[in-house]
């Protein structure tokens, strides 16, 4: 077995799903855990930034859900025998974050742009490519395939990030950039 990290397997386009099968490199499949994947790379940058030990380990569970949903998109279909459940048990932690953090906010009564502080900014960020994956996955339904717990833990998960924005902001002393309408 060769130890290096290349196998050119893929130069010409294709990559290969847990199983053995080989998929277009911009099949949908592939940009939905593609998606995911980048979303918990930018996870892992928000978790980076010096945030209390508490959201960094809950970061940490999110983060290890996404490779765990990742895995389960990136395993051939096909091969039942190999199927692997997500835990939604990570959604119900979510939701208790987004309620423990909106108990210490203020109520919201304008829209909220991104920016006052490069951590609010980030979370934005994850919240977009968390709702761009979702929709990624939504596609791949369109083909047959349930994955509703790992929609559902998506979308709750761009309402957590939003709600961290806020949180973060806040804890950082940011004043939150409010949408102040059409001119």
């Amino acid at each position: 077995m060769s130890n290096k990290i290349y196998t050119k397997t893929g130069d010409k386009g294709t990559t290969g799903l847990f199983g053995g099968a080989r998929i277009s490199k911009d099949d949908i499949r592939l940009e939905a855990y593609g998606t995911i994947d980048e979303l918990n790379s930018f996870l892992g940058y928000l978790k980076d930034q010096a945030i209390n030990d508490d959201i960094a380990q809950e970061l940490y569970q999110v983060q290890n859900s996404l490779f765990n949903a990742g895995s389960i998109l990136a395993t051939d279909p096909s091969k039942p025998e190999m199927k692997m459940e997500f835990n939604s048990s990570i959604t119900l932690l979510i939701e208790a974050a987004i309620d423990r953090m909106q108990e210490a906010l203020p109520p919201l009564a304008n829209f909220v742009l991104p920016g006052g502080h490069p951590v609010v900014s980030l979370c934005h960020i994850l919240r977009t490519v968390t709702r761009r994956a979702e929709r990624r996955l939504v596609s791949l339904s369109k083909l047959g395939e349930d994955h509703k717990d790992i929609s559902v833990f998506l979308n709750r998960l761009s309402d957590y990030f939003f709600v961290l924005s806020r949180y973060l902001g806040q804890l950082l002393g940011a004043k939150e950039v409010l949408w102040r309408g059409l001119s």
